[in-house]
């Protein structure tokens, strides 16, 4: 094996890795396959040669691509039409694949990943890379030109708005899925009362579409009327699937994808709901990751 070839195995040991960190980093898979795709080239001119640690430089040139790519994202901002909500990862959940169901469960919410949308780059880099990927703030604070000191603050100030914004999910997938059934059967039913059974007092509705939205709409009166009076066409449509590892939908008719539906659940209860239905998002609906 020459060098070349040693350094391409090397890569692909750590692609899984990295496109990990890109999507939690990004939120789309899209992006984070350009974003490890960069790595590679940059490997690629410079040469493993000299490098000691080979996996914390490509998770630190990643980060570094993921830090610009969010920059760039936050000054064009103001041009994204109606609600942002990731791209998500998909898998048909027909119950018959329990080591499968368990890798997608090790997957990041919706949920979750729209609070991290609300950080500052430099906040979700050093929350994503030392909370979720214990990086030490040593190797962090050089990626966003801060001190190590400060670096831990970032993250400490991310950790804050995380607690406070994003749920804490139950992890029992069989449940989960006990409770979209539940929701399903009444919105298929029209059944105004069964809806506000499985929903949170402060459920969330988010939907991102290529038209934008007036959503988000909070609280469970006002979430199961926009659901009947909305999405109750769609309901008959709505194929189990597991959604960022929880219990989802996929909505589609005619071979093709309308929308993906993300549930964050807990205490048995529906407290968030994420209605994907931008088709630049769904490309890769049918071919499940997991991250």
């Amino acid at each position: 094996m020459n060098e070349r070839e040693w350094q391409t195995e090397q890569f692909e040991r750590q692609r899984a890795h990295l496109r990990s960190v890109a999507y939690r980093m990004l939120g789309s898979m899209t992006e984070a396959d350009d974003a490890v795709q960069e790595a590679w080239l940059r490997l690629d001119r410079a040469g493993a040669g000299g490098v000691e640690n080979l996996a914390g430089w490509l998770t630190t040139v990643v980060a570094r691509v993921c830090l610009d790519m969010l920059r760039a994202r936050r000054a064009r901002a103001e041009e994204y039409v109606g609600t942002w909500l990731p791209e998500p990862l998909v898998s048909v959940d027909n119950g018959d694949d329990p080591a499968r169901e368990a890798e997608l469960a090790d997957s990041v919410g919706l949920a979750l990943l729209v609070v991290l949308e609300t950080l500052t780059p430099a906040e979700r880099l050093a929350f994503v890379l030392h909370d979720m990927f214990a990086v030490p703030f040593e190797d962090i604070a050089p990626i966003v030109d801060r001190t190590p000191a400060a670096a831990r603050q970032l993250a400490s100030r991310a950790r804050r708005r995380v607690r406070g914004a994003a749920p804490t999910p139950d992890t029992d997938l069989s449940r989960q899925r006990e409770i979209v059934d539940a929701f399903l059967a009444a919105s298929r039913a029209g059944d105004f009362e069964a809806l506000l059974e499985v929903l949170d007092p402060d459920v969330v509705l988010r939907v991102d579409t290529p038209a934008g939205d007036r959503l988000p709409v909070a609280g469970a009166r006002r979430v199961a009327a926009a659901i009947l009076e909305r999405g109750r066409p769609f309901a008959p449509l709505a194929q189990p699937a597991v959604v960022n590892g929880m219990a989802g939908v996929v909505v589609a008719t005619g071979g093709r994808t309308i929308s993906v539906v993300g549930f964050a659940i807990e205490n048995d209860r529906i407290v968030a709901i994420d209605i994907v239905a931008n088709p630049e998002k769904l490309h890769a609906v049918g071919d499940p990751h997991t991250v």
